[in-house]
């Protein structure tokens, strides 16, 4: 295989089979961004130590600038736009991302979202150290990550009542 070569891939995206023939050194982040217009995972330093590309792919977050597109083959990946609910509006993660002010220049939040989604769903109840733990590849140069931590812990805690 040379490196311009493409090949046609089929994955799950937010929920929906997508195939498109792409280029085999394409990365996850360029393919979510160009080929589906899906500009929520940014991209900061790409060499997977910002955090801004964060997907989760089979339900475990990974760097999307870090992946190739045909890795991601017959997967299923889930961008911050598949969070939204199916009656729209935000997920309680999101909206207590709101309530505490936990999104400055909003850079990073996808990733943080995505990072935490992933806790939640496998700790429903996590201590905040369980949160600053999975956040610490997550890169904020806004909010001091103080806010953050509330949010999860407070999204956490409703999903438990």
């Amino acid at each position: 295989m040379t490196p311009t070569e493409s090949l046609f891939i089929t994955l799950t995206v937010n929920g929906e089979a997508v195939s498109r023939e792409v280029a085999a050194r394409l990365s996850l982040a360029d393919f979510l961004r160009e080929e589906l217009r899906l500009t929520g995972t940014h991209l900061g330093c790409e060499h997977g130590v910002c955090g801004a590309c964060t997907v989760l792919m089979d339900n475990e977050p990974v760097r999307a600038c870090l992946m190739l597109a045909v890795q991601a083959r017959g997967r299923s990946v889930t961008t911050v736009e598949g969070l939204t609910p199916p009656a729209g509006g935000l997920t309680p993660l999101q909206a207590a991302f709101q309530r505490r002010h936990a999104v400055q220049c909003g850079f990073c939040t996808p990733g943080m979202l995505m990072s935490a989604t992933a806790l939640l769903a496998g700790n429903p109840d996590p201590t905040a150290e369980h949160v600053r733990d999975a956040l610490s590849s997550n890169i904020c140069r806004c909010t001091g990550y103080v806010q953050i931590v509330e949010a999860v812990m407070e999204a956490a805690a409703e999903a438990r009542t």
